[in-house]
């Protein structure tokens, strides 16, 4: 996987600065944009901004077009299967992003999550399809991994009971050795959340602030240690809801998409 945290938060940071009222300039040019031409105009600025971005820094359209197989997990593979999990969590997490801005420009909650999941599906998917036109090549594996991911932020963001269920979230212990840390595998674990509060038959009071956890990481994948697949299940403390009691629902939302270190306890597996 390359470093599309940089692409993504240059998109978002144009397209949300772009339109932070309804009086935008764009190429200036002073224009009055409706949401739906807002959305248009996000995807455009992606999908540009990846065609830039690629040509300059990854040869993209330097190749004929080609295909190339990963391994998916394998021991063997480049990153032992991180990096597909880190394909998934990018478009679930860029799916609610998305979602969050076109919230803001007037979509309800249920057209908000379709859009950006659209959105992020084809934006990574033009990502990979610029592969296929480079020494990358395409990788039907991260294909599915996007799809998957894009998938479900919108079947899980339109039913609530699922949404108050369920967390796909890394944790990240940041070592300050790569500029983007959603490729710094060596220091990324990916963990799917089962928060107990959502279950509302669950008792006594205190499950609520629990969790049970599932999750990958890979090691040794840089050459300095031995290589080494991983599998975890533990338990953790629901932090989500910790901090929207203390009022502090901006970074409550935000760990519901990013695991605290230190607050679980788990049980981990070589494979």
């Amino acid at each position: 996987m390359k470093p599309s945290f940089i692409i993504i938060m240059a998109i978002l940071f144009i397209c949300e600065n772009l339109y932070a009222s309804e009086k935008s300039t764009f190429i200036f040019l002073e224009t009055e944009l409706s949401k739906e031409e807002k959305v248009i105009m996000t995807n455009a600025i992606g999908l540009g901004f990846v065609t830039y971005w690629g040509i300059a820094k990854w040869d993209y359209f330097k190749n004929d077009p080609k295909q190339t197989n990963e391994g998916w997990f394998s021991s063997h593979t480049k990153e032992g299967g991180a990096d597909k999990l880190g394909h998934f969590y990018s478009c679930w997490s860029l799916s609610h992003v998305f979602s969050g801005v076109f919230k803001n420009w007037g979509y309800s909650d249920k057209k908000s999550i379709l859009l950006g999941s659209i959105s992020s599906f084809t934006i990574m998917g033009w990502m990979e399809i610029g592969d296929s036109f480079s020494e990358y090549g395409f990788s039907h594996e991260d294909f599915i991994m996007n799809t998957l991911g894009c998938a479900s932020a919108y079947l899980i963001g339109t039913n609530p009971s699922l949404a108050d269920k369920i967390d796909f979230r890394i944790e990240y212990w940041p070592m300050f050795k790569k500029g983007d840390f959603f490729t710094d595998y060596e220091n990324l674990k990916y963990l799917a959340a089962v928060k107990l509060d959502g279950f509302k038959s669950i008792k006594p009071e205190f499950l609520n602030y629990l969790e049970i956890h599932l999750g990958y990481y890979a090691r040794g994948y840089d050459g300095k240690s031995e290589r080494e697949r991983n599998m975890f299940v533990g338990i953790g403390i629901n932090m989500p809801r910790i901090l929207n009691n203390f009022s502090m629902k901006k970074i409550s939302k935000a760990a519901n998409f990013i695991q605290i270190p230190f607050t679980r306890i788990s049980y981990d597996n070589k494979l």
